[in-house]
């Protein structure tokens, strides 16, 4: 595999360490970045240490609040949904599968995502169109196993309208309590290659077990805009993983887990 410098300046990027380094190196190297999270907001701390460990995610949920529901729920484009169902399934299973985008809006998001630029591997120095992803890695000279859209996707207003659906609202504000605030929404393409090492699919979480920390409590919600099957980067979930977890799980700093070693800890 013939890797390219991803840094002209010469200073090993946080990709680069995080395919080659070590896990002390890969923990050092992102201090900078932690440093300037705490700056920019101090609970971050607290939150990122103590938010792994079931412990105190449990006496933070006991500041969940209770919340009226939403008349506005009625407005969704998920027709026949009921929030209270969805609530009751995370709390219970940490998933909700039913939640299905309208086959005209799937499509419109999927057509923005087409004629649109991403960025591969989360770096915004990767530009590319969807369509030349070989093209690209012949370019870059490196395995592109994503392309992100970042704040881009704001600029389909389909995809605004599932950030603001009434009914997904509703179903955060009753599931986390009254404190429900929208993070991010995020688009990608997750593409085949037939050059990527262990280490790349680390990277991009692909083949490992992981829980995202973006705050203390948080649903996510997951659609697929184009056909996915088991052999094409589906998301598999472990149900009832997020009430427990093994104590190895809880206090690493670093993100994924082998598929073996997760089944190990669930069976």
């Amino acid at each position: 595999m013939t890797v390219m410098n991803p840094d002209k300046a010469g200073a090993a990027s946080l990709e680069t360490i995080a395919r080659n380094g070590s896990m002390l190196r890969r923990i050092a190297v992102r201090i900078p970045t932690y440093l300037s999270d705490i700056r920019e907001n101090p609970a971050w701390l607290p939150m990122f240490m103590l938010a792994r460990t079931m412990p105190a995610r449990r006496m933070h949920w006991r500041g969940a609040k209770p919340v009226r529901r939403s008349q506005r729920a009625q407005d969704t484009m998920f027709a026949g949904i009921n929030c209270q169902d969805v609530v009751d399934a995370l709390r219970m299973d940490g998933l909700f599968p039913g939640l299905v985008l309208p086959t005209l809006v799937a499509e419109d998001v999927a057509a923005f995502a087409r004629c649109t630029p991403c960025f591969g591997n989360f770096d915004r120095r990767l530009e590319f169109m969807p369509a030349e992803h070989a093209e690209a890695e012949a370019r870059f000279g490196r395995p592109l196993l994503s392309g992100h859209y970042f704040e881009r996707i704001l600029g389909c207003n389909s995809a605004v309208a599932i950030q603001n659906d009434p009914l997904l609202v509703d179903i955060a504000a009753h599931y986390l309590g009254g404190q429900a605030t929208l993070i991010t929404t995020r688009v990608w393409w997750s593409f085949p290659t037939g050059q990527a090492s262990d280490a790349d699919k680390n990277l991009a979480s692909l083949g490992k077990y992981h829980f995202d920390l973006d705050d203390w409590r948080m649903p996510k919600f997951f659609f697929y805009l184009v056909p996915v099957d088991e052999g094409t980067g589906p998301h598999v979930y472990v149900r009832g993983s997020h009430n427990r977890r093994a104590l190895k799980h809880q206090l690493t700093l670093v993100v994924g887990h082998p598929a073996q070693e997760t089944c190990r800890s669930f069976a």
